[in-house]
């Protein structure tokens, strides 16, 4: 399975819910995370990956420091994956 493909899943089933899925280019910032997710409650970060694959120490940075500042960031390689999230994010 490749990214895209869960990346559009994921756009799919947060449109469903009424939700928002942004693809976030930031440039002169390479590593920012893929999608920002927003819904009624709150705004999650998105970095989507093939399946089994890890985020490059870029990636990684940008995570910290938007945990860093109390953002929610979630790293999604699988359908299952989007799955959970949606399920996490939008039944609170």
């Amino acid at each position: 399975m490749k990214e895209n493909d869960i990346e559009n899943y994921l756009i799919r089933e947060v449109k469903k819910r009424k939700g928002v899925c942004l693809k976030w280019v930031s440039p002169g910032n390479s590593g920012v995370p893929d999608r920002i997710v927003m819904n009624q409650k709150a705004d999650f970060f998105i970095e989507l990956k093939k399946p089994g694959e890890e985020p490059s120490p870029l990636q990684k940075f940008w995570i910290r420091k938007l945990t860093d500042l109390n953002k929610l960031v979630f790293v999604i390689d699988s359908k299952e994956g989007v799955d959970v999230f949606i399920r996490d994010v939008f039944s609170r």
